[in-house]
């Protein structure tokens, strides 16, 4: 999976030419509404009743996404007594719904995908609500959260291009040969995602470059540190739960995998006055693309094993 190698080579970019990545910033909100409504495009109304049909193991997963992910990263924070700037940033991913690409890494490691994807659209729509209101929570002692603004920008963000992309899905059904139009959308959304993210994060690291370089130490482990604990206490707790392996790994790559473009464009437009405040958003999206390849490679071993406990 190429993902961590081109966000990688964003950041480096970045980092010495930030020149070159300039323009992005007035396009992230537009851009994160582009992934919003290319993931909307793969939705169709009947997909919420999969969720109806199981919503013990989807309630679990998200459970899980909007508990232990907030939870580490509030503990981090005031663990390692990160400055405002830091401790929001660092929050405020936490606190955000699971990324796409985590549907991406629980094929490639022989999780449950369909779960997976659903895992991700309900902790997308749920992050609406659930974003603001654990920021705020979460962060509030720190500095001042503005959880309505923070609402707002999920809803143009977010809900908006989810709900019009899965309209367009939908009366695509009323199409004689819709397939050919869904196969454009589902091979295009992927790749279009991928260069977004990887133009928001080159972006965030040129543009923020001084600030990095002065908390560099407290940066780079406490985001490494969130990771590696959302991706083993998502696998570990299932196992405690007596999951099968296969919703083990589902639920840690969902726990795992943050939607770090989103953190990083709710942290520029509301914490402006901490130049480092996207940052931890930045590095995340590096780390978990990194992790999570390296458990799909690790998982994805013998692929004529059964998944059970």
């Amino acid at each position: 999976m190429a993902f961590p190698l081109w966000v990688i080579l964003g950041c480096v970019w970045a980092w010495f030419r930030p020149a070159d990545w300039a323009w992005v910033g007035p396009l992230i909100k537009p851009g994160l509404g582009v992934i919003m409504l290319g993931m909307g495009l793969t939705l169709r109304v009947r997909d919420f009743r999969s969720v109806l049909r199981q919503p013990g193991s989807v309630g679990l997963g998200v459970l899980a996404q909007f508990t232990v992910m907030p939870a580490c990263g509030w503990a981090i924070a005031k663990g390692f007594g990160l400055e405002p700037g830091l401790a929001i940033g660092l929050i405020l991913v936490s606190c955000c719904p699971g990324g796409t690409a985590s549907n991406v890494i629980c094929y490639l490691a022989r999780a449950n995908v369909p779960l997976s994807v659903l895992m991700t659209m309900t902790s997308t729509f749920a992050a609406v609500v659930m974003t603001p209101l654990l920021t705020k929570f979460l962060a509030g002692s720190i500095l001042k959260v503005d959880a309505w603004g923070l609402f707002l920008s999920m809803v143009q963000i977010v809900l908006l291009p989810l709900v019009v992309g899965i309209v367009v899905n939908t009366l695509l059904d009323r199409l004689k040969h819709p397939e050919p139009i869904r196969r454009w959308v589902g091979a295009l959304g992927p790749v279009l995602s991928v260069w977004i993210i990887v133009l928001i994060v080159g972006f965030i690291v040129g543009a923020n470059r001084e600030a990095i370089s002065e908390v560099a130490g407290a940066l780079f482990v406490s985001v490494l540190l969130l990771h590696l604990l959302g991706f083993g206490l998502g696998y570990f707790l299932m196992k405690f739960a007596g999951k099968e392996e296969a919703f083990r790994r589902t639920v840690s790559i969902e726990v795992g995998m943050q939607n770090s473009g989103l953190g990083a464009a709710l942290a520029k437009e509301h914490f402006s006055q901490y130049a480092v405040a996207p940052v931890p958003a930045a590095i995340s999206a590096v780390y978990h693309c990194l992790i999570g390849s390296v458990l799909a490679a690790w998982w994805g071993r013998g692929k004529d094993e059964k998944l059970e406990s």
